[in-house]
């Protein structure tokens, strides 16, 4: 397998785990995680070394970085303050047409699918076997968590959590830093910050 380059992970925790995997399997030689919990130094993910703080990235040799870091706020908070070169990561066995644009600093899993026409932001995560069907827009920072099912002309906005299982219909919108709860299905629109569960989906929350 022809290497992709050296990278380097932002995360020690489960979704890093996971992103460590995806890299790899994509042909990334991933040299070394970083994280700030000081208790991890010298463990490894997957057999990669956690190699310390945040900090040590502007000090290593490296082609590319990741953020290997699930919840949204905190991946956007890593992109905004730090400098270097994002790359993205697509699991070999996800299905990415090549219409569709993938922004900078994205992950994705196995088994997802992009269709044509889609746009997906910078710093997105779609996640195991998610489906984002045609002309679909993905906000940055977003996570649309495993098994999801966006029909087409979905629009989730920015940092926008869709829960593992959920559903949209067509033309749905779901939107800014609002969460989709597990299990549910959007028929409606979602507002901003409005947290939504249910079958179809009704508001339980708002920030």
């Amino acid at each position: 397998m022809t290497t992709r380059g050296r990278l380097v992970v932002l995360g020690a925790g489960g979704h890093g785990k996971v992103l460590v995997s995806a890299a790899q399997e994509e042909g990334w030689h991933v040299i070394g995680v970083l994280d700030d919990d000081p208790s991890l130094k010298g463990q490894d993910v997957l057999g990669t070394e956690i190699m310390g703080g945040v900090d040590l990235l502007g000090r290593l040799e490296f082609d590319a970085a990741v953020i290997g870091v699930g919840a949204n706020r905190a991946r956007q908070a890593f992109a905004g303050r730090i400098r270097t070169r994002w790359t993205t990561v697509i699991h070999p066995s996800a299905v990415v047409h090549p219409d569709a644009v993938v922004g900078v600093g994205t992950v994705i899993f196995a088994g997802a699918i992009v269709q044509p026409g889609s746009v997906i932001g910078d710093h997105v995560i779609l996640n195991t076997g998610a489906s984002v069907d045609h002309d679909c827009r993905v906000g940055s920072f977003a996570h649309v968590a495993p098994g999801c099912a966006l029909a087409g002309h979905v629009t989730v906005g920015e940092g926008a959590f869709v829960g593992i299982g959920s559903t949209a219909i067509p033309g749905a919108v779901i939107g800014a830093w609002a969460t989709v709860g597990a299990g549910a299905s959007v028929v409606q629109p979602v507002e901003d910050g409005m947290t939504v569960v249910g079958v179809p989906a009704h508001p339980v929350y708002r920030t």
